[in-house]
């Protein structure tokens, strides 16, 4: 019961505040029971679900859209309450101050409520109601295709040109739109790539969530150089209760095969050498390795027999294995490709101004690319979404990478 008690002051409190602004802007009883009613209704269905989920089935089409439903419901009226207790903070010195100088507002201690206050806590709760509402219907799905050139003196000459489409974190147990899915899978295959690579999370958790969608990735064409993957934190059955390791493990295993029943060939902390005519680089696929997850990654053993001036392309799917250990290791790995984070799903983006995500709080490289003397790491945004059902200003994304010989022209 005690879990349940912060939450439950912390809900109490914003509709406190919120039914305070509503009754400020308005004096309708039929608004006021009916925002009443509403929100009673709202609050028990999500007490309820929330009380319902199953630890042992993981996250399903319900508890993504009690997620939703609770994000659209509960931070607008947070947004509320911070402006309505700011103007108590405001309105409680006032009073102080009137205290000593004489009455104030017919004997009241503390002054009315100012409407006008009431409607702007309101008109600025509007927007992240309409952003989050905006995430599930449209966002989620709002698929982007960024492309990004980079420059390597040490390129093996036959791969200059040579381009790869990077997708990441599928989570296809998330998925409810064939459409858009088959879409997205057109958006790959029109790059017409030389390699298509992704970096884990294949599903959330249960191998069966992919079957309904392997026809679909089969048909990401075959490129040049092959098709290559590997697992994520969410492949591993981590965050269930399973009834037994055996159950555990047949998933893991299912999880695993699903990439070959799609055609790609996963990487488990090993590497393979991709011929070009004469020339070759080493593409290098490592477990997942995260800081705040699951370490089992071992890029030693992924690359025993690489030598350090062989150009190298790792897979590592949590971008803190990069800005912990891969960075700094002595075989220099020319360019990384991660996703993990998926932006948080959430944030502010505008190209060459601003990019912005909570995310950013506890990932150094969180979306895009990042460098450090030389050494590359891209961190796809996600092709798919988890927890909450939507995307708000960090788009889904397909990463075209293009590999060029020598230096960046400034």
């Amino acid at each position: 019961m005690l879990r349940w008690l912060i939450p439950l002051i912390i809900i109490a409190v914003i509709e406190f505040y919120s039914f305070q602004a509503i009754r400020t802007v308005t004096k309708s009883k039929f608004i006021l029971i009916l925002y009443v009613v509403i929100t009673v209704l709202v609050v028990s269905y999500l007490i309820y679900q929330f009380s319902q989920f199953d630890r042992s089935i993981g996250q399903t089409s319900k508890s993504l859209f009690t997620m939703g439903l609770f994000l659209i419901f509960v931070v607008p009226k947070i947004v509320i309450s911070f402006v309505l207790f700011g103007e108590d903070v405001f309105r409680f010195f006032k009073a102080i101050i009137v205290h000593f100088v004489g009455d104030n507002d017919g004997g009241k201690f503390m002054p009315t409520r100012r409407r006008f206050v009431s409607q702007i806590a309101l008109g600025l709760a509007t927007i992240p109601f309409a952003s989050l509402l905006y995430g599930i219907t449209i966002g989620k799905y709002n698929f982007k295709v960024i492309k990004q050139t980079l420059f390597f003196p040490d390129l093996p000459d036959s791969f200059d040109g040579t381009t790869i489409t990077q997708i990441s974190d599928i989570h296809s147990g998330s998925f409810d739109n064939p459409e858009k899915i088959q879409y997205a899978i057109d958006l790959i295959n029109e790059q017409n790539s030389d390699m298509v690579l992704f970096t884990g999370d294949i599903v959330n958790t249960h191998a069966k969530e992919m079957h309904p969608w392997i026809e679909t990735f089969k048909k990401i064409h075959n490129p040049a150089l092959g098709k290559f993957s590997i697992l994520g934190n969410h492949d591993y059955g981590e965050y269930l209760e399973w009834d037994s390791e055996k159950e555990k493990e047949d998933n893991f295993e299912a999880i695993k095969d699903l990439h070959r029943q799609i055609d790609f060939k996963l990487l488990l902390n090993e590497n393979v050498k991709i011929q070009k005519n004469s020339d070759s680089i080493r593409l290098v696929g490592v477990e997942n390795w995260g800081k705040h997850f699951k370490k089992v990654g071992d890029l030693e053993l992924a690359s025993n027999d690489i030598a350090s001036d062989e150009f190298k392309i790792l897979m590592s799917h949590d971008p803190s294995h990069w800005d912990s250990v891969v960075q700094h290791d002595d075989k220099n790995y020319h360019l990384t490709l991660s996703g993990h984070t998926h932006g948080f799903q959430f944030g502010i983006e505008i190209p060459g101004w601003l990019k912005w995500s909570p995310v950013q709080y506890v990932y150094k490289q969180w979306a895009g690319l990042y460098e450090n003397k030389g050494r590359y790491v891209y961190v796809n945004r996600g092709f798919g979404f988890h927890a909450y059902p939507g995307r708000v200003g960090i788009m889904p994304e397909i990463t075209v990478i293009e590999l060029k010989k020598g230096k960046k022209v400034a």
